[in-house]
């Protein structure tokens, strides 16, 4: 077995669309459906999937979802390190870091990404386009442009004390 297998992961379905195509003799109805996969200790992944069936469509998702996992470093495995924007087609996501205690202040597919993510304490607001995919994909932008102050840190040649402290000041 392979070390991914033997992880855990929690799995959000965020959205299944009913999709025709239509065809000489009417329409064929399909479905297609987005999935949230994640380790709950910074690892994520969002998938989509169609099939002519919804448990299909969820598997594929599922699998696809697996494959595109990406890592988001954590300030004290709660909450993100800085405020962060992303953006993607329509969509507009603001991340900020929260305060201990303040929860998951987010809207729609947000919310189950943060939940997937293991992100406890984060406030999230959406401008822009409401439509998941473009929501979900502004929120992974913004992850991958977010970074630790250990990579800050290695880029200026400095201490991560020098980094933090010059943040508080």
């Amino acid at each position: 077995m392979f070390e991914s297998d033997k992880t855990e992961f929690s799995e959000h379905l965020v959205t299944i669309n009913r999709v025709a195509k239509v065809v000489k003799g009417g329409r064929r109805f399909g479905f297609a459906a987005i999935m949230i996969v994640g380790d709950s200790k910074g690892r994520v992944g969002i998938g989509t999937g169609k099939a002519k069936e919804v448990p299909e469509a969820v598997r594929k998702a599922t699998e696809n979802a697996k494959t595109k996992m990406i890592r988001v470093h954590l300030k004290e495995n709660r909450t993100i390190h800085h405020d962060i924007v992303g953006r993607f087609g329509a969509g507009k996501v603001i991340l900020r870091s929260a305060a201990p205690g303040t929860g998951i202040i987010a809207g729609g597919p947000m919310r189950a990404l943060f939940e997937s993510l293991g992100i406890k304490d984060v406030v999230a607001k959406s401008t822009g386009t409401s439509n998941p995919h473009n929501m979900l994909k502004a929120t992974l932008n913004a992850f991958k442009v977010s970074e630790s102050p250990k990579s800050i840190a290695a880029k200026r040649s400095k201490k991560i004390t020098e980094i933090t402290n010059s943040k508080n000041n």
